[in-house]
Order: structure tokens, then C-alpha cells, then sequence
């Protein structure tokens, strides 16, 4: 089993096309993290690079 990213020390950010209010992005290492960003204590989602890559590119279409 791989480590668990430190998701305390992500440094989340917006998009800028969200007006803010949308959903956040960290760099987690190996990873990419996902989460709301009015409800960031719900969870967070743990994308691969190549994952993260092809949902950009499904909700950009």
C-alpha cells in the first residue's frame, strides 16, 4: 500500500475561471487532490496525473 499524501500541507488552489466558488487543486506528489472548495472537510478525491488530465479534458468539452 502506497503512503497517504499530506493533505494538511497541500496548497490548494482555484480556478480561475470558477469565480472561486467551484472546486479546488493540489499538486499532491504522485497525485493530483480534488475537492469542493465551499466543503473542503467532506473529502477529498486522489487523481493519477493521466486521470486528472482526461477529466480536464471531459468537462472542458
Amino acid at each position: 500500500m502506497g503512503s497517504s499524501p499530506d493533505l494538511m500541507r497541500a496548497q490548494w488552489r482555484r480556478s480561475s475561471y470558477s469565480g472561486g466558488e467551484c472546486v479546488e487543486v493540489a499538486d499532491l506528489g504522485p497525485g493530483v487532490g480534488v475537492r469542493d472548495s465551499k466543503n473542503p472537510e467532506v473529502g477529498v478525491l486522489t487523481l493519477s496525473p493521466e486521470a486528472y488530465a482526461a477529466l480536464v479534458t471531459y468537462v472542458s468539452a
